[in-house]
């Protein structure tokens, strides 16, 4: 599912962009490949270089309120210095490596709500034109899979996703934003609890999670968010017993006392975190996630998403991103 755009900065009769990226889910620091396919216009042009940009829509708070902008947050250079012949096909193969922190999209075929897009750009005889926007599907490390998988045995259900704009103080954060998956309590903890917010920060060989409970207030107390870090390997998954270490993170976070607005807005680094390392063995069984998932992420209204099929939004993908060029923000960071 493509969009194949005429280059509108080169005029009539200039060169067509049209990217086709792999079928299949991407991971979180694993490749992206695909082609790029161009069509020559009605004169000769020297194609300067091809570069893909990886873009997200992400939630910024605000005093007066909230804002969905479209963030930039790698860039691949992945061919050019040709001449493109008027009327001449030519393809340009690509493979790339996504960043670790890549957001994930899709988890169990059911999309997040998450709005992912790579964009094609061409730099054509010294102009830059934004030609081709295609949507990125993601899919969860097995680590990450595990965790929420575990989380569904315990009895927690998903509720929504999406990327907020900011740094998470004390973390090893590279992007300008960070992804919160949302899930409401189990019953062992609905009475102490609203929600629990799951945030995965990944690196070659480890992966921060960083649990914030929303805590209920009492009569004497007001409620507050409680929130915890912990680090565990990407090696050896199949033999953790991830139930037990979820449930024993479960019962440190909204046991300690701690934590009050962890999550930073705007870019500025705030908060605390208990830091936890765990490395158990053991296996898990039984219905989790994946049932919870696919029962319901479609029909559950998710992020900007709302259950629409792929086909049905790629179209609401492409005015977003290319209406909301002109409020992009973010480095360019891998």
């Amino acid at each position: 599912m493509v969009f194949k755009r005429l280059l509108g900065s080169l005029g009539v009769g200039g060169p067509t962009v049209d990217t086709v990226l792999a079928a299949g889910a991407a991971v979180p620091g694993g490749s992206l490949s695909g082609q790029v396919h161009l069509v020559g216009g009605t004169d000769d042009f020297v194609i300067e270089s091809i570069t893909l940009e990886l873009v997200a829509r992400v939630e910024a708070e605000h005093e007066d309120g909230e804002s969905h902008n479209a963030v930039a947050f790698e860039r691949f250079v992945v061919g050019g210095g040709f001449r493109l012949p008027a009327g001449a096909e030519h393809s340009v193969p690509f493979t790339v490596t996504l960043p670790w922190e890549t957001p994930v999209t899709e988890l169990y075929g059911q999309g997040l709500g998450i709005v992912l897009g790579v964009r094609t750009e061409l730099s054509v005889a010294g102009a830059k034109d934004k030609g081709d926007l295609d949507p990125l599907v993601v899919g969860p490390l097995p680590v990450q899979e595990a965790i929420l998988e575990a989380f569904g045995q315990l009895g927690f259900g998903f509720r929504s996703a999406d990327l907020e704009y900011g740094r998470i103080a004390g973390s090893g954060q590279q992007l300008p934003f960070y992804q919160e998956i949302e899930l409401s309590p189990s019953p062992q903890y609905s009475h102490t609890v609203n929600e629990i917010e799951v945030t995965f920060l990944a690196t070659p060989g480890e992966m921060e999670v960083i649990l914030e409970a929303d805590k209920r207030g009492g009569l004497l107390s007001e409620g507050h968010d409680a929130v915890t870090r912990f680090t565990v390997s990407q090696s050896g998954v199949h033999h953790q017993d991830w139930n037990a270490l979820v449930d024993d993170w479960m019962r440190q976070l909204v046991g300690h006392r701690a934590a009050y607005g962890a999550h930073a807005a705007h870019g500025q680094d705030h908060g605390h975190y208990e830091d936890h390392h765990h490395h158990d063995s053991g296996h898990h069984s039984g219905p989790g996630m994946g049932t919870v998932v696919a029962a319901g992420a479609a029909g559950i209204a998710v992020g900007v998403v709302g259950g629409m099929v792929a086909a049905e939004v790629v179209d609401e993908i492409g005015d977003f991103f290319e209406g909301d060029d002109e409020k992009e923000g973010g480095d360019d960071e891998g």
